[in-house]
């Protein structure tokens, strides 16, 4: 028997590159290595766990000097070649280090797992878990023409195949996905119990639609995971689903780097939202990863929205993705809401509220229904302003303004969370007499409290819901009816079934109808159609005698084309209309881009960088654009700026960032950068 073995290990860090150890087998060592298994190793001066991806004879350098390992995590099973495979192309892609990808994803707890704590996870494993072919206390609801002919669809078709599931609001997508899961469990009864992948956007979605799932399979151990959990319940869910025991997965974005042994289905809800996507350290699409691991294992995903991504539209209409539509709501009696346009320069608003959204406000009030007010502002207002010399305060880390918070008495950037007392007078003229400019949910809460001193008024926010648990009790408290009227931002505008709402009110959307940002118009609509959709979902017994729910948007702009799809729910209209724009401006998705992206504490360093890094181009088929500050120039004292690389072909994009990073990485610096592949945000 051979005395050791030579093991190449990837570790986590951005080096592109295996690390070669040896793993003595003699003095009654009786583990044999195997490639998937991880491993804990010497790293300069600390301990890293490493992943195994290869077993040699003999190195190529001098085996005496080769580190030894420390140990190798045998007692939990190994991860697949599909899912290394699925790791070295996501590394590939986004050109980060195997190593960086795989382990970075991976539970804290991993590195100091030891047998007896992994013995005392197993133990809690009931293997013995079945699939409860027939559930006497819920019966699920009778799916409608469209959405049998949904779940049909997607039975038929064996193997790989990108569905997008486009259905309006209250459509009942969540019970399409459940309805196909359901079929997959039953046709597998007598085999090894398949997984299925749900990924959601928003952590606050996940207990309404775990709830949905465990109703629906009692018998079936559904995990969650996501960034909410401690590393102890995250280590736990982990393991079990990577040894097969969880059937259902649901999570966020990391989710989709599981490692699942018998993954069958994959669900993304919400296909079109921006959080799918990583704007720090490994920037990776979620959802674009997830549809090349269904093609890697041939199996189905769902993609499922009532306003999809341009990106995922295209390849619906062309016939790239299978489209699967749901035209109306799944319960009969749930009429989708009217939509008003409330003209601002004709309705004047006091404390940001017109008299025609006061007087509906009242209305269901009175009747005892509920109603939503979407504002994408938190704070108090947006700016504190001298009226003498025009002074704003603005943040001494940040090129952009601190936001007045009214609770807490505070000025705070939310870019970095610096803050300040709320001055006196004005830092630069002495001047006292400061003044609010616009409006935050703080300050609609105020408002509203004044107008309607009975009614149960609640705020959710990033400042109403920092400690664990608060948004998931927040909402409880609404969806039970225990409060009459909810203001929130972008968190309160997807996912929820609220059974009494029948209000919604937008407060000041325009901004993004002047945004540098060429992606801002598309957000806004997929916004305005989610938040719409959170009313008349249920018919109510109290319901007032026009017999529908409202959606009330107070604009600027009411003739923009933006509203006028809105008003029409005329979703295919805007994207087309996008889509076109798009083609002639020739942005993604007609072209494909990567960035540059650099800071320092000076901005001539980083520009000094990055016109060093654009004279690295060679390739005629690669436009390498001039070096510019970022949109917002400084974050945290860091000055920052970036060079936006497009190609006509992803193809040619990605051969040129083969050869131009490292070429960068030869530039003598002491600036942080990094590149993103199709970035979200420019």
């Amino acid at each position: 028997m051979r005395k050791f073995y030579v093991l190449s290990i990837v570790v986590n860090t951005p080096l592109i590159t295996e690390f070669e150890y040896r793993w003595n087998v003699e003095d009654g060592n009786k583990i044999i290595p195997k490639i998937g298994q991880f491993a804990l190793v010497p790293f300069g001066r600390r301990k890293m766990l490493g992943l195994i991806v290869k077993i040699k004879n003999k190195s190529e350098f001098d085996e005496g000097r080769l580190k030894n390992v420390i140990d190798i995590r045998d007692h939990f099973t190994e991860v697949s070649n599909d899912w290394i495979s699925f790791c070295n192309f996501a590394a590939n892609y986004y050109h980060r280090s195997l190593g960086e990808v795989a382990l970075s994803c991976l539970p804290r707890n991993l590195k100091i797992l030891q047998r007896k704590t992994f013995e005392k996870i197993k133990e809690k494993i009931n293997s013995s878990i079945e699939y409860q072919t027939k559930n006497n206390d819920f019966l699920p609801p009778k799916l409608n023409d469209e959405q049998d002919h949904a779940v049909n669809t997607i039975l038929k078709n064996n193997g790989f195949c990108t569905y997008l599931l486009f259905g309006i609001t209250g459509s009942g997508k969540t019970e399409v996905y459940l309805s196909v899961a359901e079929k997959i469990f039953f046709l597998r009864i007598n085999t090894k119990l398949p997984q299925i992948l749900f990924l959601v956007p928003e952590i606050n979605l996940t207990p309404q639609f775990e709830n949905n799932i465990k109703q629906r399979f009692p018998k079936l151990l559904v995990v969650t995971l996501n960034s909410k959990l401690s590393e102890k319940e995250r280590l736990n869910n982990w393991i079990l689903a990577h040894e097969g025991k969880a059937s259902i997965i649901l999570g966020t974005r990391l989710a989709a780097f599981t490692s699942l042994p018998n993954l069958e289905l994959i669900v993304i809800d919400e296909e079109h939202e921006p959080s799918y996507k990583q704007q720090d350290g490994l920037r990776y699409s979620a959802r674009d990863l997830c549809i090349w691991r269904a093609k890697q294992l041939k199996i189905p995903i769902i993609l499922g929205s009532a306003s999809p991504s341009i990106e995922t539209w295209l390849n619906a209409i062309s016939g790239k993705y299978k489209l699967l539509r749901l035209k109306k709501r799944s319960i009969i009696s749930a009429k989708v809401p009217k939509i008003k346009l409330v003209d601002t320069k004709k309705n004047v608003t006091e404390n940001g509220l017109s008299k025609v959204l006061i007087d509906n406000l009242r209305i269901r009030i009175e009747n005892g229904e509920q109603s939503l007010l979407f504002l994408n502002r938190r704070g108090y207002a947006p700016i504190l302003h001298c009226n003498s010399c025009g002074s704003i305060n603005k943040c001494k880390n940040c090129s952009t303004y601190m936001v007045y918070h009214k609770i807490g008495k505070k000025l705070q950037c939310h870019l970095c969370g610096f803050n300040l007392p709320i001055p006196r007078s004005c830092s630069g003229c002495g001047e006292i007499d400061l003044k609010q400019i616009g409006k935050g949910t703080q300050k609609i809460e105020e408002s509203l409290k004044k107008e309607f001193p009975d009614a149960r008024i609640i705020r959710i926010d990033a400042d109403s819901t920092k400690l664990k648990g608060s948004s998931e009790k927040a909402f409880n408290e609404f969806h039970k009816g225990n409060f009459d009227v909810l203001i929130g931002t972008q968190m309160i505008v997807k996912g929820h079934d609220f059974k009494k709402l029948s209000l919604v009110g937008v407060v000041n959307p325009d901004l993004s109808l002047f945004s540098n940002d060429y992606r801002a118009e598309e957000r806004l609509f997929s916004q305005l159609i989610q938040v719409s959709g959170r009313a008349g979902r249920f018919k109510s017994k109290n319901h007032h005698s026009n017999d529908e729910s409202v959606v009330i948007v107070q604009t600027h702009y009411p003739t923009h084309h933006l509203y006028q799809s809105l008003l029409t729910y005329d979703y295919e209209g805007f994207a087309n209309s996008i889509i076109n724009e798009r083609r002639f401006a020739k942005l993604p998705p007609f072209i494909f881009q990567a960035v540059l992206k650099a800071e320092a504490k000076e901005l001539v360093l980083v520009m000094d960088f990055l016109k060093k890094a654009k004279e690295l181009n060679k390739c005629e088929d690669i436009i390498v654009n001039e070096p510019v500050p970022a949109m917002i120039r400084k974050i945290g004292g860091k000055e920052r700026a970036q060079i936006l690389v497009e190609s006509y072909s992803r193809k040619k994009l990605q051969f040129f960032l083969k050869t131009w990073i490292p070429n960068i990485k030869n530039i003598k610096t002491n600036l942080k950068w990094n590149v993103e592949v199709d970035p979200y945000e420019i």
